[in-house]
């Protein structure tokens, strides 16, 4: 039983093999350290098996080289044992380094100096000075020279050390995520050390040394102070000669040799293990370019040949070794160089690419565990981060920072990146970060894959002391859930399209200063510069992030206003909706983050004066730009539930009818930007605004008949109600512009007194054009009743049986001629079924039409065109009216219907365009005569459309005209899809469709012959 209480203390000490450990516990070199009254301490070591094994290898060290006595005070000291331990359960190379120098024992857990993370807060100069002081230099030189016998060993065991120091604080510090950047720029400041030493035993290596000053530039982590425990150590040489001893030439050769020596130093085989790769392949042309060059042939090639990725490389740099006289006047002369790389042709374009091409070079097994390259990984971070800083820190100081962790807050206190997605980039890049280290501290090898194997994952699981992460599955999750997350981020802020446009400015373009701004303003198109100054000065002004958002924003935004017709228009719309929206915060991120949405906002506002005033009264449209799919119509189904849901929290019956009404402005409003941005093609546009108009009908009667109920005392409906559509709205063929024809029927119930129920009826009709026609905080739909049965004259309506006696005995030609686009939108569905099985017979009549009924279509056709169309407008304008218009074919094809619908069932449509199709497939018109009228109807419908939306105009004779006016005629043509500039060809091809369409309606409708 004790044997197996023992056991199981082991296993939860967290070793996995607790028999061998016990065995190992008794052994004679561990023996006096009492090891068995610290199992607890293990439960926080990432591999308690390894610890042991390797304590005991320590242990036998220290009492060979007889600091048996030391190894034990610093078990017993408990801040000096947690280090050991952890050190030793998780590296094994750092283990074995400790095993090799016990002596270095007691400077890698030297306490003094740890900073608020607990890690050790030597700086920089300290650490060269250790460094130099190890292999014999003098740090106070300006040239330490090395004066150690080995100074290549000795510079690495002091590496190593030094190394050492940092991790066991890493390892056992409270908050891995918050060290990790004190862990890396730690590590750096000692590779730094490592460079100046390596180039002190260089120069002593050397002859004519001191005549040549040599820099080492730090590129990439380096230069950002973001090493890991194993990188390649990425630098760049510069030289200069210091006296007038050597020649530039020989200057450079003395400094090739230094180089040399400096990398032998670092990573040539010796005694003690390499440091790492000095990677000087990111200097000037690579490989193939010389190893070290001077100042003016850095600066030469990076003003005439260097390509955008290596002033991204440059971003980085920094002098971190040698001459730092040297090292400061390169940078002087390069750094504002990196400024100006994004504006570059393709610059943007070619960053992507170049991240799309790393990502295609990961080998497709390490793809799901590749943290460094992958998708998901650390260079998606990386990259991001540094595009936005190239394109936006040309004229922002603020984001000229290097390292990523401070440029993700640079990025997010200038609004660049929302503060949540900023939150998150930097917890994801510090936990990946920290991840790499763990991975890497196991054999201080070079890696960026996570692990597969259970045991790996389960030691690097455990030494993450990481909230939620205490287990291989944990870690797992952990790294599937990050990597995801930071490929959202990254597919969302990196290919944002106001990337691209926001590299192509100039310097004066991304400038908002008031003088030099009008004159660009003026040659962008704007007709008010000194307006459009006032806008911008209105958004941008103050220190809030709302204007930090907008002068990113701005400068872009002006270009796409200048896309449309009325740039000017569209920024006071802008100006109007930001002032609307306040600081809410999702819509300047939306306008920012999400996709095209801005640059679609812009043109729609530039574009439309109708959308420009309808927006800023719908904010919530905005969020519709992000994605293409929100422009899309919604089905009568999608808003019938949708009605049905916001009538339960309505009572009286203006409310319920004004949220129809308020459905319908919103619909109105989604299937005009979906038309202007290309989204929504002309048909599926009719059809939307006809549902719209229908769903808010149908909120109407269900107003209109709580509203008749309580004004005539009733209980309740007395009869059945059914609204007809008629027109266009039964074509489902309406126009942004167009009236609501209906008829209003309804049928008693049983029990019912006929009188009652029709006063009843009409007062739900009446109520019906009151609660939509109606002032409200909603758009009118007027109602007309115009086609019931006796027109005005007529009751306003009618039970289902008398509108069969008058469709049987009075009904007058046009009234069947207006049937044939009735079709039920709302009330009773029954009811409605049984009123188009009545109208079939009269307006398909079996026999077709006899030659009275015809000739009386005819004359009151000819009526319509001399008498309505408004004086002062020539009828081949008119696009309703006028001669080859919307009336002339709607009219040629519903005599077709008449004559023709009672034998064939294909004509029985209530679509003109439908219509057109069947009456060509069937012979009665040929292809030709249906191209012309098709084509003709669409662009007239289409211009009625564009002159909606693009003036703004919803009454009036202008909406059914061609425009006179050049600038109106300009915006239509633009909707149209035609250049602006070329306004006159809308009109010609209109006048061209309209005269091929009444040549066909002269022939076809009034039976005339063809002229020839």
């Amino acid at each position: 039983m004790r044997e197996q209480s023992y056991t199981s203390q082991l296993r939860k000490a967290g070793f996995v093999d607790p028999v061998r450990c016990a065995d190992l516990l008794d052994d004679p070199a561990i023996t006096s350290l009492n090891i068995n009254q610290y199992l607890s301490d293990f439960q926080t070591v990432a591999d308690p098996d390894q610890c042991l094994l390797a304590l005991i290898r320590l242990a036998e060290s220290c009492a060979s080289n007889s600091m048996s006595a030391d190894i034990g005070s610093l078990i017993k000291d408990t801040r000096s044992r947690r280090e050991i331990f952890a050190i030793l359960g998780m590296s094994t190379m750092l283990g074995d380094f400790l095993i090799s120098h016990p002596q270095e024992i007691s400077r890698v857990l030297n306490v003094r100096q740890r900073g608020r993370t607990g890690i050790p807060t030597s700086s920089r100069k300290a650490e060269r000075a250790s460094a130099l002081k190890a292999v014999g230099a003098d740090p106070d030189a300006r040239f330490p020279v090395a004066n150690h016998d080995d100074a290549v060993n000795a510079l690495r065991v002091h590496y190593f050390s030094r190394i050492a120091h940092v991790a066991v604080a890493d390892l056992t510090c409270p908050d891995p995520l918050a060290a990790m950047p004190d862990v890396s720029a730690r590590i750096t400041d000692i590779v730094g050390g490592a460079l100046e030493a390596g180039l002190a035993f260089a120069r002593s290596e050397v002859e004519g040394s001191e005549h040549v000053g040599l820099t080492v530039i730090a590129m990439g982590k380096t230069g950002a102070r973001e090493l890991n425990y194993v990188s390649d150590v990425d630098v760049v040489y510069v030289a200069c000669p210091t006296d007038d001893s050597v020649d530039e030439s020989e200057s450079i050769a003395i400094a090739t040799k230094l180089a040399a020596k400096l990398g032998q130093a670092v990573s040539a085989a010796a005694g003690e293990q390499a440091l790492w790769i000095l990677d000087a392949n990111l200097r000037p042309e690579g490989k193939d370019g010389p190893l070290v060059r001077t100042l003016e042939s850095h600066v030469a090639y990076y003003k005439r040949w260097a390509k955008g990725w290596e002033f991204q490389a440059l971003l980085k740099a920094r002098p971190i070794a040698g001459d730092m006289d040297l090292g400061d006047r390169y940078i002087s002369a390069l750094w504002p160089e990196v400024w100006e790389a994004a504006s570059r042709e393709h610059f943007v374009e070619d960053s992507r690419a170049m991240r799309r091409r790393v990502e295609a070079h990961v080998p497709q097994r390490e793809a799901g565990r590749q943290l460094k390259l992958g998708k998901g990984g650390l260079r998606d971070i990386e990259f991001t981060v540094q595009l936005l800083q190239l394109v936006h820190g040309r004229s922002d100081e603020t984001l000229r920072t290097r390292s990523t962790i401070e440029s993700i807050a640079a990025l997010r206190d200038g609004g660049y990146i929302a503060r949540k997605d900023a939150d998150l980039l930097d917890h994801d890049y510090r936990l990946l970060r920290t991840l790499e280290h763990r991975i890497q501290l196991q054999r201080l090898r070079r890696s960026h894959l996570v692990p597969s194997g259970e045991a790996e994952l389960r030691r690097v699981a455990r030494s993450m002391n990481c909230a939620g992460i205490a287990s291989g599955p944990d870690l797992d999750k952990a790294w599937q859930r990050t990597r995801s997350e930071v490929r959202r981020l990254h597919e969302a802020i990196y290919y944002r399209p106001l990337l691209p446009a926001a590299a192509k400015l100039s310097p004066d373009d991304i400038s908002l200063d008031n003088h030099a701004a009008q004159a660009r303003l003026a040659s962008m198109g704007y007709l008010d510069p000194a307006g459009a100054i006032n806008h911008i000065t209105a958004l941008t002004a103050g220190v809030s992030r709302t204007a930090a958002i907008q002068r990113q924003l701005l400068p872009v935004m002006l270009g796409w206003f200048a896309l449309g017709t009325e740039p000017d228009a569209g920024l006071l719309a802008f100006r109007v909706l930001s002032e609307k929206m306040g600081r809410t915060s999702w819509y300047l991120r939306t306008l920012r983050d999400g996709g095209a949405a801005a640059e679609r906002l812009c043109l729609i506002f530039a574009s439309s004066r109708y959308l420009a005033q309808s927006v800023p009264d719908l904010p919530e449209s905005v969020s519709w730009l992000v994605d293409k799919k929100n422009l899309q119509p919604r089905t009568r189904e999608e808003l019938d539930a949708e009605l049905e849901s916001m009538v339960t929290r309505r009572k009286s019956p203006q409310d319920i009818a004004n949220a129809g009404r308020y459905l319908r402005r919103r619909e109105l409003l989604r299937t005009a930007m979906g038309q202007v941005l290309g989204v929504v093609d002309p048909v599926a546009s009719r059809a939307a605004v006809s549902r719209a108009a229908e769903i808010a009908i149908s909120a109407g009667l269900h107003g209109a008949v709580i509203a008749a109920c309580d004004e005539e005392g009733a209980q309740g409906p007395l009869s059945r109600y059914a609204v007809i559509a008629m027109g266009r709205l039964g074509g489902a063929e309406m126009g942004y512009a167009s009236d609501a024809d209906v008829i209003f029927l309804h049928d008693p119930l049983p029990g019912a007194r006929e009188e009652e129920a029709q006063r009843l009826a009409v007062e739900v009709a009446s109520q019906l054009s009151r609660l939509l026609g109606g002032l409200s905080s909603e758009p009118q739909i007027p109602v007309d009743y115009d086609l019931r049965p006796e027109g005005r004259s007529g009751r306003l309506t009618r039970t289902l049986a008398a509108h069969g006696e008058y469709y049987a005995r009075w009904a007058e030609p046009w009234e069947y001629q207006a049937l044939l686009r009735a079709r039920p939108i709302a009330g009773d569905v029954d009811l409605g079924g049984e009123f188009i099985a009545l109208i079939d017979p009269y307006r398909y009549p079996a026999a077709g039409l006899d030659a009275a009924k015809i000739r009386e279509i005819q004359r009151i056709k000819a009526r319509v065109e001399t008498e309505r169309i408004p004086r002062g407008v020539s009828p081949q304008r008119h696009l309703k009216l006028g001669r080859g218009g919307l009336s002339d074919v709607e009219w040629t094809a519903q005599l077709l219907q008449l004559q023709y619908a009672g034998a064939n069932q294909a004509l029985r449509v209530t679509s003109t365009l439908d219509t057109l199709k069947a009456c060509e497939q069937a012979n009665i018109l040929t292809p030709e005569q249906a191209e012309h009228l098709s084509e003709s109807w669409n662009l007239a419908s289409l211009l009625r459309d564009m002159n909606f939306i693009g003036t703004g105009r919803s009454q009036g004779t202008k909406i059914d005209v061609l425009p006179h006016d050049l600038k109106d005629l300009g915006v239509v043509a633009a909707l149209a899809g035609h250049d602006p500039s070329q306004r006159f060809d809308v009109e010609e091809e209109y006048l061209r469709a309209a005269r091929r369409a009444r040549a066909v309606v002269e022939t076809v409708f009034y039976a005339r012959p063809t002229k020839e």
